[in-house]
C-alpha cells in the first residue's frame, strides 16, 4: 500500500478494504477520497462495492418507522409537551460563550481554563468520567494540553474540507493521525463540541451506543428501528454517530424544536410502558 498515493492530495496515508469482486476499495485517511483498484472479477451472487454514499443510502430513514409507532410517538410528544420545562438560561449562555471560543477567530486564543471547564462541565450534556483527560492535562502541562485540545477542535470543525465531518470525527476517535489530545478525542466530548457549534442539528445525546441512552438504543426503544453496530470499516463510528443524529433529529421533528428538550423527550419516552403508548 505504501506505493499507492491519493490522486486528490498525493497522501500515502491510505488503507484498502477487499471487495467481493477481487478489487480493493482504497480510502485516503487524509482527504477522504475513495477509489477502486484492481480488475473486477464479478460474481453475480455477491453484493456490489459500497462507497460512503451507497452506504449512507442504506442507512435507515424516517420512512422506515411503522405508522403505528409514529402515532404512539406523537401521543407521547403531546403528553411530554403538556409539562415541558422551560429552557435553561444557563445552557444558552454557556453555548453562546463556547460558540465564540470555538469560532475560527476565537479558537486559537481560547483560554486553557475555559477548555478544561468545557470538558468537565455537565452543561448541555455530561461527557462522562474525565479522569483520564484531567491526568493528561496535568502530565502535559496546561499550555501544551490546551494547544492540543484546540488542535482537536480545529480538525473536527474546520478541516480539511475535502474530508467529510463524519470521517474527521472517526479520525479523531480512532487516533490514527496523531491529531490533538487523545483523551479529548472521545466521542462524547467531540459530539458535545458539535452540539455547541450546531445546536439546531446536533442532539445532546453524546454516544452512538451506550447502555440504553445511546442514539442506537434510543432509535430502537422509541422508534423500533435497528441500527448497525460500529465497525472498523464502512460503518465507522463517525459515520454512525452523524447519521444516527440526523435520523433522530428528523424523527423528533419540529414539535419539540429545542434539541435540548428533544433529548429530554427521547430519554423520557424510551422509559414509558408500552401500554401507555397504545
Amino acid at each position: 500500500m505504501a506505493l499507492i498515493a491519493c490522486p486528490n492530495c498525493s497522501s500515502e496515508d491510505i488503507n484498502g478494504t477487499p471487495q467481493f469482486d477481487s478489487r480493493l476499495l482504497i480510502h485516503c485517511n487524509e482527504c477522504g477520497t475513495e477509489w477502486l483498484r484492481g480488475e473486477a472479477q464479478r460474481d453475480p451472487g455477491r453484493p456490489a462495492v459500497q462507497t460512503i454514499d451507497s452506504l449512507h443510502a442504506e442507512f435507515p430513514t424516517p420512512a422506515a418507522v411503522r405508522h403505528e409507532i409514529r402515532e404512539r410517538v406523537a401521543m407521547l410528544q403531546a403528553e411530554f409537551l403538556l409539562d415541558r420545562p422551560e429552557p435553561d438560561p444557563e445552557v444558552a449562555e454557556y453555548r453562546a460563550r463556547y460558540q465564540e471560543l470555538f469560532s475560527r477567530d476565537g479558537l486559537s486564543t481560547a483560554p486553557a481554563d475555559d477548555l478544561l471547564h468545557f470538558a468537565n462541565s455537565a452543561t448541555i450534556a455530561s461527557p462522562g468520567n474525565m479522569s483520564g483527560l484531567n491526568r493528561a492535562w496535568k502530565t502535559q502541562g496546561q499550555d501544551k494540553a490546551a494547544h492540543l485540545v484546540r488542535e482537536s477542535i480545529e480538525h473536527l470543525l474546520y478541516g480539511p474540507e475535502s474530508l467529510r465531518l463524519e470521517d474527521r470525527l472517526t479520525q479523531l476517535i480512532d487516533g490514527k493521525k496523531g491529531i490533538g489530545l487523545p483523551s479529548f478525542n472521545k466521542e462524547p466530548l467531540l459530539t458535545k463540541v458539535l452540539c455547541v457549534v450546531e445546536p439546531d442539528r446536533w442532539l445532546p445525546v453524546l454516544s452512538y451506543s451506550a447502555a440504553t441512552d445511546g442514539k442506537k438504543e434510543l432509535v430502537k426503544l422509541v422508534f423500533d428501528l435497528d441500527l448497525p453496530p460500529a465497525a472498523k470499516t464502512t460503518w465507522t463510528i463517525g459515520r454512525l454517530a452523524t447519521w444516527s443524529n440526523d435520523l433522530l433529529r428528523s424523527l423528533v421533528g419540529n414539535d419539540v424544536p429545542d434539541l435540548q428538550q428533544a433529548a429530554q423527550f427521547l430519554l423520557w419516552a424510551k422509559n414509558q410502558p408500552v401500554a401507555s403508548r397504545s
